[in-house]
């Protein structure tokens, strides 16, 4: 707060350093400079008027310093702007950093910034990278967000070494150094990063490593920089962080023709291509100016760069020009183009050659719209043909004729259906988005609610795998698992069709103390026995053993008497009867995944088991399995867990709401379940088969009218 009194009362020097620095970049009486920083609309330097479109684009102009210096005012913190362009700004740079102690701790600050409810995101043209040694670097997104339901790793690499003579100058390959892309759109960051080792293998180099999200090729690895102490600051100084801006949350489609479009004449509305939408205003080709000032971009004299050829006589036009060859050439006239040309012979075979040139022209311009509108009809014809060859429309009708059953239990729908049951995918029906597509809710000819699930493009490479698993996926028939009712191929996208069910994820229903539901143990209890044996069924009970690879209790739902369906197939993967685990790229979410897997990158069912385990521990404790507010002993809910049980302090850890009546045997029963399924060694925890077991029997022991009240009998043995 001091900071921004000091700036504001600064400002009053402002117009003694711009004078009478206007232009038609911004408005009259408002300065343009701060420094060497030219500050266009709608952005505008902080001043009793207002120069900018709103106060989100306010820059404050710190002229105590020499030269003075432009800071974002709409941001949480003072953050540094070096720059400004039509499409985004750039940043002064926050590196994280972790640092190996003599004594074995470590220390090290991390690194996080949060521009939620800004016209600002983090630009793809960054990129996080790291230099140390034996030093993993995450971005996490969402992490300032309590509303959100998961942090949410957004990317992450590792920068190992073994000795000095691996390193090398300019390359970002892993060894000493590593670089991974970040998405566009997203707000809101945490960065941090962690040591995996005390770096005695290469004793001469610094015991810190740094992780920092910066713009692409702005930062060129030396190898003199993975032991040099004045890194950390060089970077702040030196390697700038892109943001991308915008106006508003509106696509160009929804504002055109509104009082709220300020793009002025002679420009073109152009879309964020984020998600969260909003625009910007571009002169129209041959303008030049500021879009967003009355009265808009104005028209370039290209004559005055001389375009034409020396025959030629250049004459401007609005938004354009045109070159005239002189009499008795042909030719466009233009230095690019074809210029000016005289022709072989001058009388009435020229012009017999012009009229039949022009002649041709027009034959050929009929002929090729004929053509286009022929084509066209055609092409709309096999366009849904191809998307249903593409998408693997053939292979689904080859597993149907080697599986008899599957079109019987599983849908074909048209695009025409699904469009009129989502209403053409209207944004309202959006039930939720996720890194495997987006899901709407719909309602098909027969009267039932559905969620139609829009996954994003299908990997050619991946065809047969994905059609595969969509006929494993029509075969699971469990009370407990989301049905899949059918498909469509038809469309650019791949789009599948699974029953609605109306009571919001476990999720919301543990950490959201709002909603009214007296979340009992007993429910509780009931909502793990359930997914123990949907998950049972899912590896002993199919035809082939289906991994979840996801398992989590935002991917929990309830239906409307509160019975828990297990969802979200979207990386789901089946394996031969005969393999024991899959490799694969490691895929899931933070706080889930089960560190064997993170290591090795091989999944296997003990994998799920630990996901599930830390479901156990969320319904036990009613907390969320990463916290960013806390210390780094405590961010972590399975640390925390863990550590209670060794010091045999369960009570401080469980919810509230189920020890009114002090900690029971059922209560130690799950916790030492949840225990044996955190086990850092796959082998060591228990199969979700005896998972479910040892959960009936927990439950028999205290009530016996349970288990054939509520356990659905299943058969494990294929």
């Amino acid at each position: 707060m001091m900071i921004l009194l000091k700036s504001a009362l600064l400002l009053v020097s402002i117009f003694a350093v711009a004078g009478n620095s206007t232009s038609s970049t911004s408005f009259e009486g408002c300065p343009i400079k701060c420094g060497d920083l030219t500050v266009p609309y709608p952005f505008g330097i902080s001043s009793a008027s207002a120069c900018s479109i709103n106060p989100s684009f306010d820059i404050i102009c710190d002229v105590s310093t020499d030269p003075p210096k432009a800071f974002l005012a709409s941001a949480s913190a003072l953050i540094l702007v070096l720059g400004i362009s039509e499409t985004n700004i750039r940043i002064q740079n926050q590196p994280a950093m972790s640092c190996y102690q003599d004594n074995g701790t470590i220390v090290g600050t991390d690194f996080g910034m949060n521009f939620s409810g800004t016209p600002f995101s983090f630009s793809n043209e960054n990129k996080l990278t790291a230099v140390g040694c034996d030093d993993v670097a995450f971005v996490l997104r969402n992490p300032f967000d309590p509303k959100a339901d998961d942090v949410d790793l957004i990317t992450s690499c590792v920068a190992i070494c073994s000795k000095l003579d691996d390193l090398s100058n300019g390359f970002c390959s892993g060894i000493g150094c590593c670089q991974s892309s970040i998405p566009k759109g997203v707000q809101s960051i945490y960065s941090t990063m962690t040591t995996l080792s005390d770096r005695s293998k290469v004793p001469e180099l610094s015991s810190c490593g740094y992780s920092f999200l910066a713009e692409q090729n702005s930062y060129t690895f030396n190898v003199s920089d993975i032991s040099d102490p004045s890194f950390f600051n060089k970077t702040t100084d030196t390697v700038p962080i892109v943001l991308d801006w915008a106006i508003g949350n509106r696509t160009c489609n929804q504002i055109m023709n509104t009082s709220e479009m300020i793009c002025q004449q002679n420009s073109v509305c152009v879309d964020s291509g984020t998600t969260l939408g909003g625009y910007r205003c571009n002169c129209s080709q041959g303008y030049q100016g500021n879009p967003y000032l009355s009265p808009g971009c104005q028209d370039i004299d290209e004559c005055k760069s001389s375009p034409c050829v020396r025959k030629a006589k250049c004459s401007n036009s609005e938004g354009s020009f045109y070159c005239t060859c002189p009499p008795r050439h042909y030719g466009d006239g233009t230095k690019r183009g074809t210029g000016c040309n005289p022709f072989p012979r001058e009388g009435k075979f020229a012009m017999y050659i012009g009229l039949l040139v022009g002649l041709g022209s027009f034959t050929l311009l009929l002929a090729s719209f004929m053509l286009y509108r022929i084509l066209k009809k055609s092409r709309l014809k096999q366009l849904k043909g191809n998307y249903f060859k593409r998408n693997g429309g053939l292979l689904l009708q080859q597993q149907s004729s080697a599986r008899d059953s599957v079109l019987d239990r599983m849908r074909i729908f048209t695009s025409k259906e699904l469009e009129k049951a989502t209403d053409r995918f209207n944004e309202s029906r959006i039930l939720g988005q996720g890194g495997q597509g987006t899901v709407y809710k719909g309602m098909i000819s027969d009267g039932r609610i559905v969620a139609v699930k829009k996954s994003k493009l299908v990997d050619e490479c991946q065809l047969v795998e994905f059609i595969n698993e969509i006929a494993i996926l029509s075969q699971v028939n469990h009370r407990n698992v989301v049905r899949l009712l059918g498909c469509c191929l038809e469309t650019e996208v791949p789009l599948l069709v699974y029953e609605f069910i109306p009571n919001g994820t476990l999720y919301s229903l543990i950490h959201d103390q709002d909603t009214g539901i007296p979340f009992s143990w007993d429910i509780r209890f009931r909502i793990a026995t359930e997914i123990a044996h949907a998950l049972a069924y899912l590896h002993y009970a199919t035809s082939v053993p289906i991994y979840h690879r996801d398992m989590k209790s935002t991917n929990i739902l309830l239906d409307e008497k509160y019975r828990a369906k297990l969802s979200d197939f979207g990386i789901s993967r089946s394996v031969a009867i005969d393999q024991t685990h899959l490799t694969t790229n490691v895929k899931g979410t933070f706080g889930y995944v089960d560190p064997e897997y993170f290591q090795t990158g091989k999944f296997t069912e003990k994998s799920d088991v630990y996901s599930f385990g830390v479901v156990l521990v969320e319904l036990l404790t009613g907390k969320k399995p990463i916290a960013t507010c806390l210390t780094e002993e405590e961010r972590s809910l399975v640390v925390c867990f863990l550590s209670s049980m060794e010091e045999n302090q369960l009570k401080k850890i469980l919810d509230a709401r189920i020890t009114e009546q002090g900690v029971n045997e059922e209560h130690m029963g799950v916790a030492e379940l949840a225990k044996r399924c955190l086990d850092l060694t796959g082998r060591k925890r228990p199969t979700i088969r005896e998972v479910a077991t040892e959960l009936e029997s927990i439950r028999r022991c205290e009530n016996p009218s349970f288990v054939e009240s509520n356990v659905q009998d299943i058969s494990w043995s294929r």
